[in-house]
């Protein structure tokens, strides 16, 4: 999936270069909406050196996606919910989930994208999906521990969980500009992320109760 390995120094500086220009400009024009030329001169480097590295527009689009959900999935897995208390451990996965979400805008463009696409790049991918194996494992390793300790109802299904963690998190996020716009109210503020973040701990922890 990174592709780094084996090159150079100044090869793999360039690469991380032109990744993160590429993904500063998916994440404000989209896969089609997104210039090569752009995304070179934002990196400092030329077509020829960005097709060398990474092929055709749409073989770039899905690395910087692959690399998106990656970085998402390593700060996931630094929570460590199986060595946490079972409440604790769905506290911290909805604490992560909305703040990961408020604070990475350009992770919420890049799904938007993807979804306008009907996922026709992410399925080139095998890494995505398995970097959600092990997740889904250890949810139902917190669940079981919850149900066997009395705190949680019995039958909880981990995917449907945890697309309801990452779902009332992104929701929030993605339509933060016109929530406030309808609701007269400005939602970015910390203490409405803050009050925000309550709500879906409390949401989801009401609903595992027994």
């Amino acid at each position: 999936m990174d592709g780094s390995s084996g090159l150079s120094p100044r090869a793999a500086a360039t690469r991380q270069r032109i990744l993160d220009a590429a993904l500063a400009e998916f994440a404000a024009h989209g896969l089609a909406g997104a210039r090569v030329d752009e995304i070179a001169a934002r990196a400092g480097a030329n077509k020829r050196m960005l097709y060398a590295h990474f092929g055709a527009k749409d073989d770039l689009w899905l690395t910087v996606l692959e690399r998106a959900y990656a970085a998402k999935r390593a700060e996931e897995r630094a929570l460590d919910v199986e060595g946490l208390e079972p409440a604790e451990a769905m506290r911290r996965l909805v604490q992560f989930n909305l703040r990961y979400t408020a604070a990475h805008p350009e992770f919420v463009a890049l799904l938007n994208q993807e979804n306008i696409h009907r996922a026709a790049y992410l399925r080139r991918s095998g890494g995505v999906p398995a970097m959600y194996s092990p997740l889904l494992e250890a949810l139902r390793g917190v669940l079981a521990r919850g149900e066997a300790a009395g705190a949680f109802r019995r039958g909880v299904d981990p995917l449907q969980l945890y697309i309801t963690i990452v779902g009332i998190g992104h929701f929030y996020c993605a339509n933060m500009h016109t929530l406030s716009t309808i609701f007269g109210a400005g939602l970015d503020a910390p203490d409405a992320l803050a009050a925000r973040e309550a709500h879906c701990v409390a949401v989801v922890l009401g609903y595992l109760r027994p």
